[in-house]
């Protein structure tokens, strides 16, 4: 909490701009793929030089806010779920890094995610929907000699289930919560060897969301995902000895 007593903290020059820029586009009411004033006009607006110009809008477009393109003018960049979640990334990655605590938290953030998404999915699926999974899972068995390529599908099955919702905002979280736990160590998304029996628990999920089974699709996804963090930390502790 700051009193009046407090010293004013001296801004960096970027950050003013910055500022002042979001002012032009709030003021202005610019939306996406409207083009912000040259960097010399702006220059000459706010009297500074070209890197505060440039640290600024390198700020904005980190935040999603503008796109950058060689020689031409920044634009208002168009709103997307993804971007956003992108830009939360290399934080979630370093937060993984140094805790422990952090990860475990992630993973159950995810099996509760995972089960609300499949409890959603027997509420929604139609047919095609239940095809597609299907196909997803065929594909994924066709790749059980390629762990890299597994995995990817993997992911893909649960972005799917995911999407069933309709809900662009969970399709989303759902693409980061795996990225996140999949970038961090690729074992604790899957133990070698038990590709078949991962492959016999997407099948069940999908009978499940099939028969619009809403409790049973989320134990199905429940069951499959703890299933996995168990066997991930037993193939752990047999690997270092501490089994």
């Amino acid at each position: 909490m700051t009193t009046e007593h407090d010293p004013i903290k001296r801004r960096k020059l970027s950050d003013e701009v910055q500022q002042r820029l979001l002012a032009i586009i709030e003021t202005d009411r610019l939306g996406p793929g409207d083009a912000l004033p040259s960097e010399r006009d702006l220059m000459t607006a706010f009297g500074v030089g070209r890197p505060a110009i440039r640290e600024a809008m390198q700020s904005l477009e980190r935040m999603g806010l503008v796109e950058i393109r060689h020689g031409e003018r920044a634009r208002i960049a168009e709103p997307s779920f993804g971007r956003m979640v992108e830009q939360m990334s290399e934080s979630m990655r370093h937060i993984l890094s140094h805790s422990p605590a952090s990860l475990a938290h992630l993973k159950e953030a995810r099996a509760t995610f995972e089960m609300e998404m499949a409890r959603i999915a027997a509420q929604r699926a139609k047919p095609a929907d239940v095809a597609r999974l299907r196909r997803i899972i065929d594909t994924q068995e066709a790749q059980s000699h390629n762990s890299p390529v597994f995995l990817q599908i993997d992911a893909r099955f649960h972005r799917e289930i995911a999407a069933i919702s309709g809900n662009p905002i969970f399709a989303s979280l759902s693409e980061a919560l795996l990225k996140w736990l999949q970038s961090f160590h690729v074992g604790l998304m899957r133990v070698p060897g038990l590709e078949k029996l991962t492959l016999a628990e997407h099948r069940q999920i999908v009978d499940e969301i099939e028969a619009g089974n809403v409790a049973g699709a989320a134990k199905a996804m429940s069951d499959h995902l703890y299933r996995a963090n168990d066997l991930y930390h037993q193939d752990h502790f047999a690997r270092s000895g501490e089994a």
